[in-house]
């Protein structure tokens, strides 16, 4: 078996179906804003290393779904956009732009991140997030 075939065989998923599943992520968890999308996609036993995650937050799909869904009541019009992918092993490494508007001053607010998934069972497995302060968008 080669490395291509045992790395798909562990995570059920090409590198390129790795990178759609998590563009679709992206764009459905957090730009659609249908946070019940978590219960699918995210691992019973997810691990979520973000640097960015409150203490106190929930292990497994409940404390993303948590994070993302209070974050997205704060900034209504939050939106990601994502600028670079590289998928490798049973990893999806993104590089995004998060924008949102200031709801109290009505400032237009940016900040950028790098994002790795891992994959395992064709579920985002365990994620490791390091998020920018957001600053005024340009």
């Amino acid at each position: 078996m080669s490395a291509a075939q045992a790395e798909h065989s562990r995570t059920e998923m090409s590198l390129e179906e790795m990178k759609s599943f998590i563009r679709n992520h992206f764009e459905e968890f957090v730009n659609r804003k249908n946070i019940a999308i978590g219960d699918v996609n995210f691992a019973s036993d997810f691990v979520d290393h973000g640097a960015d995650v409150p203490p106190g937050t929930p292990p497994g799909p409940a404390g993303a779904k948590q994070y993302v869904g209070n974050a997205l009541k704060k900034f209504p019009d939050m939106q990601v956009a994502i600028e670079d992918m590289v998928a490798e092993g049973d990893k999806v490494v993104v590089r995004n732009v998060w924008r949102c508007t200031d709801p109290g001053t009505g400032k237009k607010l940016q900040f950028g991140g790098i994002v790795i998934w891992r994959i395992a069972r064709g579920q985002i497995a365990e994620r490791w997030a390091y998020l920018e302060s957001p600053k005024a968008a340009s």
